[in-house]
């Protein structure tokens, strides 16, 4: 309950939901302030319009993400930790659920780094939706029987990026895991890495998916989905860096 009731308070916070509370609220406003919601409206419009674009949405997600670096240059981590992006239900192709297309960027980029460093993998990811098979579950079985790359522990109980730090500590720590590459998307990263550094790891960071492009042209500036979507993940993104800050200022 907790998960969704945070989800839905977050889908009327972030792009496109913003958008359309502001619109009510002009709407609620026309005639008892017709200039003020005349202003709204247009605020609302320029927004969606901005926000819907390529140019935008990727500008917004490259300023989240890391400078590039190969984290093959430093050989002292003792673990690769992938973080979980997501569960495709009821695949019809496959049977039954497995993971996203998101997701199996992060563990291709795992079996990538396992193959160079040999170091044992830990996937994480749980169920909060109440969904039967935990994320880890999944990506354990991506891995290993397409990717063909052991996995030698499972986190399978966190709703969030806090939670997957804070269990896979309590995993591999009876392994005596401390310094650690971790895996997810290059947006993502900035709040991993505050989450699993809170949690006591050392962490290398082992970004993928970085948001990239071939040249600039006049389609960039025209409205997409996809580009809506990439500016509700940065604005989602920043939202929990800043709320990743507090919660460790007030040390909880």
């Amino acid at each position: 309950m907790e998960w969704l009731i945070t989800n839905a308070i977050a889908a009327l916070l972030l792009p496109p939901g913003i958008v359309l509370v502001v619109l009510l609220i002009a709407l609620w406003l026309t005639w008892r302030r017709p200039r003020l919601a005349r202003g709204l409206v247009f605020a609302a419009f320029l927004g969606l319009y901005a926000l819907s674009t390529p140019f935008v949405a990727d500008s917004l997600l490259q300023a989240l993400e890391p400078a590039p670096r190969d984290p093959l240059e430093d050989r002292s981590g003792q673990a690769i930790v992938v973080l979980g992006g997501g569960t495709y239900f009821d695949a019809p192709e496959y049977g039954g659920d497995t993971v996203t297309a998101p997701t199996l960027v992060r563990l291709r980029y795992a079996a990538h780094l396992h193959r160079a460093l040999k170091k044992p993998v830990l996937v994480a990811g749980g169920a909060p939706q109440g969904n039967h098979a935990p994320e880890a579950q999944l990506m354990k079985q991506a891995l290993q029987r397409d990717l063909h790359v052991p996995v030698q522990w499972l986190e399978e109980h966190s709703r969030n990026t806090l939670e997957n730090a804070r269990l896979s500590r309590l995993v591999l720590n009876a392994a005596g895991v401390q310094r650690i590459y971790l895996v997810t998307h290059a947006w993502h990263m900035r709040r991993a890495r505050l989450a699993f550094e809170h949690a006591g790891f050392a962490v290398i960071p082992a970004p993928t998916g970085y948001t990239t492009g071939f040249e600039l042209t006049a389609l960039d500036f025209l409205p997409v989905a996809r580009a809506l979507r990439g500016s509700s993940r940065f604005f989602h993104e920043a939202a929990g860096i800043g709320w990743y800050h507090l919660r460790v200022a007030l040390g909880r």
